[in-house]
């Protein structure tokens, strides 16, 4: 037996380390202070896990000789402070993956686009026919992919909430979208914090990794020069500057890496909008560092489908067209998809769980683009406050049917009703997927 493994969090995150704990000959135990969900209950009796819920056991878990910490849990907490002061090891699901994970790793994060550049990224390698295995944040946890097999490559979604509890997890490529205010409930309302959090992606990386990042992000722009970053920098943006690895030019994306060039003409592109032209040339370096061929990554990049949940076109009703974007759970988010939509006639569903929002940035898009404004949320008022200025019609709702029908109701023909919360969703929902599967199985039924 390797010691005692405690594992804070029941949920997919908390699952897959202890499926990984328990495979690789840990003593493990399992704490959640809500109730787990029976299939997780299912899995962890199946593979002899013991477990706990409604409550911590503080005996058991300061008797463990490595606590794994879900990112649902804020390093706050009561009980974090107490592992802390008894000098147990604390880590991420992440971290404890990273030690048995055989093949290279590609870390995707930033505040926006980490799942479309993560998805499309192993899209373009699948395609490649190499052994690459997508997870993380999106699909099966890294521990829990791990635990059921080893890959040439690993592309990984991770939070900053993961990266707060790395201590050698070390990525061959990292990718740094994009950093823009966030989660500022769980870093002290300190945008520096959240910034410092994001860039531990890459603080183990030498000079025989890589980092990925905008060089059109001013906060990213801003700070890379303060982070003492050892590995090699690749940089994109729309505009093309001295030592740009990927930009824009003729309406092309353009990538040039290690005397190769690589251009597609952005209309041939899958994923349309200017926000998944980053994504798409983030995804193009990688991929290029790993020797993915031109006409492999041409290929790939036209076949490219979208993520549910994200600018997903769900039906078109009376001529209203409904559009999913669940996933857009911050301002940035809701910037990009009102960014994409016609001008005038948006009829947005909007709110959820306000993360310390800063809402100016949506103004002038709001002003210019839409009609009215659905408030979804357990408490509407922020939003009402903030857009009553410049949207006359805004009405307030507290389930997504109440919604859905007041959106149908007020629609005409040539409007779009766009769901882009720019909030969390756990005041009404479990997560982002419930509320946009509940959203579209209503529209579908109108």
């Amino acid at each position: 037996m390797k010691g005692r493994v405690a594992i804070l969090g029941a949920g997919i995150s908390g699952i897959g380390a202890a499926i990984l704990a328990k495979n690789k000959g840990y003593d493990v135990w399992v704490s959640d202070t809500n109730k787990i969900k029976e299939p997780h209950k299912k899995v962890l009796k199946n593979i002899e896990v013991a477990f706990e819920e409604n409550k911590h056991s503080e005996n058991v878990i300061l008797s463990s000789d490595i606590v794994i910490v879900s990112p649902g849990i804020p390093l706050t907490a009561p009980i974090i402070g107490k592992i802390k002061e008894s000098q147990i090891q604390l880590i991420s699901e992440i971290e404890f993956a990273s030690w048995f994970a055989e093949g290279k790793i590609i870390a995707i994060t930033g505040s926006n686009g980490k799942t479309t550049t993560a998805t499309l990224l192993h899209h373009i390698l699948i395609n490649r026919n190499i052994d690459a295995e997508l997870c993380g944040n999106v699909g099966n946890s890294f521990a829990k992919s791990v635990a059921e097999g080893q890959h040439d490559y690993w592309v990984v979604e991770v939070s900053s909430f993961q990266l707060d509890t790395i201590e050698k997890f070390k990525p061959y490529i990292a990718i740094l979208t994009n950093i823009t205010p966030d989660h500022l409930d769980r870093y002290d309302g300190k945008f520096d914090n959240y910034v410092r959090s994001k860039f531990k992606i890459a603080q183990n990386q030498d000079c025989n990794d890589y980092l990925i990042y905008c060089n059109e992000d001013d906060a990213t722009t801003n700070n890379i020069s303060k982070m003492q970053i050892k590995s090699n920098l690749l940089s994109f943006g729309i505009q093309r500057f001295e030592g740009s690895n990927a930009y824009v030019q003729d309406n092309k994306i353009n990538i040039e890496i290690n005397n190769t060039k690589f251009d597609m003409k952005i209309e041939e592109l899958a994923l349309q909008g200017s926000h998944n032209v980053y994504n798409t040339m983030a995804a193009s370096i990688a991929s290029k560092m790993i020797n993915v061929r031109n006409e492999s990554l041409k290929t790939a990049l036209a076949t490219f489908e979208n993520i549910p949940h994200r600018l997903e076109f769900v039906a078109k009703v009376s001529g209203v067209t409904y559009i999913n974007d669940s996933k857009a759970t911050n301002v940035n988010s809701s910037w990009y998809a009102l960014e994409t939509m016609p001008n005038d006639g948006v009829i947005w569903i909007v709110g959820g769980v306000d993360k310390g929002n800063d809402y100016h940035k949506l103004k002038t898009l709001v002003d210019k683009k839409v009609k009215s404004i659905i408030a979804l949320g357990v408490d509407n008022d922020r939003i009402i406050e903030e857009f009553s200025p410049l949207v006359k019609s805004i009405y307030s709702t507290s389930s997504m049917e109440q919604a859905v029908l007041t959106a149908y109701q007020i629609a005409t023909k040539g409007n779009t009703v766009l769901l882009s919360p720019a909030c969390a969703s756990f005041d009404l929902f479990e997560n982002f997927e419930q509320r946009g599967d509940m959203f579209k199985k209503i529209v579908r039924a109108l």
